[in-house]
């Protein structure tokens, strides 16, 4: 059969189709992934902090997390936003990444079944899934309804597109077409380029998959013999499906950047040596998958798989030198060459990891103590009605600033030395600290503003006010020698008061907030103050807050 026997209007008929099967493909690979992310993605995110700090379990969980999201890219992103804040480790970030690439490979594996009987069960849920989602109120059910949904549609898209294309399978135009795409690196270049624009390894191994269910295999020979030709593509997806990482990072941290580099380097290094392989191998498909499975879209989802289990076996024991390379490839910006006062921590004493802990959080109660007394500056311009506290707390909060990335950077390189699960949790316990300690200062920089306003407006707030609030800052202070005792010396046994300090600071600010009330319904208070007060003795209990988080973050680690 040729293409001019099936003749214009089939021929056109047959694009539309597969481009219709291919937008319902996209479309419901869309809503999967987008619904389970929403079902799955809090509690996914809340077992990362608590599991991923052990090199299987890293693995684990990122493959459990890409098996349930349907996106590889999600995941990744996803560790690349952990990383930029400081919850996740490279190390971590390194193992997850791995994990992941082995999670993608159940979207082919799902895409083989189209070749089954039970394709049609599977597009029924289409139809279950969207009733789901029109008549149910329910948040979760309709979720779940559209992940089903998009389940449905991938499979009619799937349905759609290997139907359509199976008639083409005996067209010798096309059938010699396909037998000639054997160029390795074309190949290769043409996977990562589709990957690419299409942001899914998983999207563009499903549509080849299609192809192969429908006897459309690229690099068949003229006798029906396999080559390793569509294996290169399945190589080249997988270097594609670092892009969407990549993209993520821009802007971000050179640590979250650098977790994106790791992804890079995996799939790449993996990619190339599988590719040396089947250079040397010219029968690599033939002699192992064609053999062991009988229906090629099988034996490609099955080589994805293989592909991406073997890469993460041979990796994982080197996982800490794809966070060095990392390092080395992204190095610190230039012009943060220019570095605050850091007063506790030498790069030279990173060659001890536990030493470098213990001195990180002295920095960081250092920081900590340069945040109250921005508070401190705050607090005491307002009650004095001083602008010039603010240039003075806008000027100690920059410094504040850049000790707390020095700090990070520092936590970083100790993470990426190799270090033990009980000093790991330390060094996430410190980033959190970190991420505290800064909120006090932006918290600080409020106070200023409603200074400002003050002064501006002329506020004149009822008698004794100035004496409440100075008792409830004066609580605040207690509270955070307390803490600073706990977390420096070990005090734990001062949690109970450091609690309660904390409820204290609770029942001040809602003690004064109902006194204001009545003071505004007697006329006693001018309305204008109105919203200056409640900010104010809010943002100090919110300080009062991240106080007790800090001591809570070091408890039992």
């Amino acid at each position: 059969m040729s293409l001019a026997d099936l003749g214009f209007s089939t021929i056109f008929t047959s694009i539309a189709l597969v481009l219709a099967g291919c937008g319902a493909f996209l479309i419901g690979f869309k809503f999967l992934s987008e619904s389970m992310e929403k079902l799955f993605g809090n509690g996914l995110k809340k077992l990362f902090n608590k599991t991923s700090d052990k090199k299987l379990v890293g693995v684990a969980m990122g493959a459990a997390t890409t098996a349930v999201i349907q996106s590889s890219g999600v995941t990744t992103v996803m560790v690349v936003g952990f990383v930029n804040t400081g919850i996740m480790s490279l190390y971590q970030a390194a193992c997850i990444i791995m994990g992941a690439n082995i999670g993608t490979t159940i979207t082919a594996q799902i895409a083989a079944l189209n070749s089954l009987p039970i394709n049609e069960v599977f597009i029924l849920l289409l139809g279950i899934g969207v009733f789901m989602e029109m008549f149910s109120k329910n948040d979760k059910v309709k979720s779940t309804g559209l992940a089903l949904a998009g389940l449905g549609m991938v499979f009619l898209g799937l349905h759609v597109m290997s139907g359509t294309m199976k008639q083409y399978s005996e067209v010798v135009e096309i059938k010699n077409f396909l037998s000639t795409m054997t160029n390795p690196f074309v190949l290769l270049l043409f996977g990562i380029v589709f990957t690419t624009l299409m942001q899914s390894s998983s999207a563009v191994t499903t549509i080849i998959i299609a192809m192969a269910s429908s006897g459309l295999v690229i690099g068949m020979g003229a006798n029906g013999e396999m080559t390793n030709a569509v294996l290169y593509i399945i190589l080249g997806s997988n270097i594609g499906s670092t892009t969407t990482a990549l993209l993520s990072s821009a802007g971000t941290s050179a640590n979250a950047r650098r977790a994106s580099i790791i992804h890079l380097l995996f799939n790449t290094i993996g990619s190339l040596l599988f590719m040396a392989v089947l250079l040397i191998w010219k029968d690599f498909y033939a002699d192992t998958f064609c053999k062991w499975f009988a229906v090629p879209s099988t034996q490609i989802a099955m080589f994805h798989t293989f592909f991406n289990v073997i890469c993460t076996i041979l990796f994982l024991p080197f996982a800490n030198l794809l966070v060095k390379a990392s390092v080395l490839l992204v190095p610190e910006k230039k012009d943060a060459a220019v570095k605050p006062d850091v007063m506790f921590m030498d790069k030279r004493i990173l060659s001890t990891p536990t030493v470098a802990i213990g001195q990180l959080t002295k920095e960081t109660f250092r920081m900590a103590d340069m945040s109250m007394n921005s508070l401190q500056t705050a607090f005491d311009g307002f009650i004095a009605r001083d602008i010039d506290a603010c240039d003075k707390v806008a000027a100690e909060n920059d410094k504040i600033a850049e000790l707390g990335a020095a700090i990070s950077d520092y936590l970083v390189q100790v993470s990426a030395s190799g270090i033990s699960l009980d000093d790991e949790k330390l060094v996430s316990a410190l980033h959190n600290n970190v991420g505290d300690v800064a909120r006090i200062a932006e918290l600080a920089d409020n106070l200023t503003k409603y200074t400002h306003r003050e002064v501006k407006e002329n506020l004149v707030f009822s008698e004794g006010i100035n004496e409440k609030l100075i008792g409830m800052y004066e609580i605040i202070k207690k509270q955070y020698a307390v803490v600073k005792r706990i977390v420096l010396e070990k005090e734990y046994a001062l949690m109970s008061e450091a609690d309660a300090l904390e409820e204290e600071i609770d029942n001040t600010r809602r003690d004064l907030v109902n006194e204001h009330i009545q003071r505004l319904s007697q006329g006693k208070c001018r309305p204008e103050n109105n919203t200056v007060f409640i900010n104010l003795v809010s943002n100090l209990e919110r300080i009062g807050d991240h106080i007790d988080f800090i001591a809570h973050s070091v408890k039992g680690v």
